[in-house]
């Protein structure tokens, strides 16, 4: 079924690796509209009668299609509000739904945005103190997981936060062209395009963010759990 979408770009992420950074950052580009976090896996769509299931599937259509075509919708709606060319979308979530997105965008266009595993894990446990060490280890776990299986399962470019923070005119320029935009460098001044999305629940709020300025990822990673080695070993990061 056609898309509104054209080439819609994802960025692909674990929590606490500065993707709302980056989308604030591409979000300041002239043909690129990065949005707060959608959360598009919490959206559901629910037949709830047998009598409507048979009329949507008299359209050709499933709860699943349906569901496809009301994320298509919301997210072209927002780009076109802004007069944009390009929908960037970030939520760390979608490195569960990454088949899905393709499956609903065949044309989607992905950036990996990699962290030291360590220095994630760390940022994740002082954002959530009142969560056992556990648990916190079980969801960067995950996350991580994750995105190296869509690392290993689609095209896409990998960008790493520590360069993006170091070098934020060079990391930018790369994704601009394989977006295949022109360099913008009013997009640096990201505080000027997204500061008033930085929302609790809608990605990272705090001061830092919301200074504007882009800082230099912290210094040394603390040492790694060892259920964190092999995906530091496979993004070629220290344990």
């Amino acid at each position: 079924m056609s898309r509104r979408l054209t080439e819609p770009t994802f960025i692909l992420s674990s929590v606490r690796s500065g993707s709302t950074l980056l989308r604030a950052i591409l979000n300041g580009h002239s043909q690129l509209h990065a949005p707060h976090e959608t959360h598009l896996g919490d959206i559901a769509v629910e037949f709830k009668s047998r009598q409507v299931a048979r009329s949507m599937e008299a359209f050709g259509h499933t709860e699943r299609e349906l569901r496809f075509l009301l994320w298509d919708a919301l997210l072209s709606e927002s780009v076109e509000r802004t007069g944009k060319k390009y929908l960037v979308n970030k939520s760390p979530n979608d490195v569960f739904l990454w088949e899905e997105i393709v499956e609903c965008w065949p044309d989607a266009r992905f950036v990996f945005l990699l962290r030291h595993p360590g220095a994630i894990l760390r940022s994740w446990r002082a954002a959530r103190p009142y969560i056992s060490a556990e648990d916190v280890l079980n969801d960067i776990a995950r996350y991580t997981e994750a995105l190296e299986s869509a690392r290993r399962g689609l095209p896409g470019l990998t960008v790493r936060y520590e360069e993006l923070t170091c070098e934020p005119a060079a990391v930018v320029q790369g994704i601009c062209d394989f977006l295949d935009v022109p360099w913008e460098e009013d997009m640096l001044n990201y505080g000027a395009s997204g500061g008033d999305s930085f929302k609790p629940g809608l990605g990272d709020w705090k001061k830092k963010i919301r200074s504007g300025v882009i800082h230099p990822a912290a210094g040394a990673s603390p040492p790694v759990p060892e259920r964190l080695a092999s995906i530091c070993a496979l993004w070629d990061y220290p344990v």
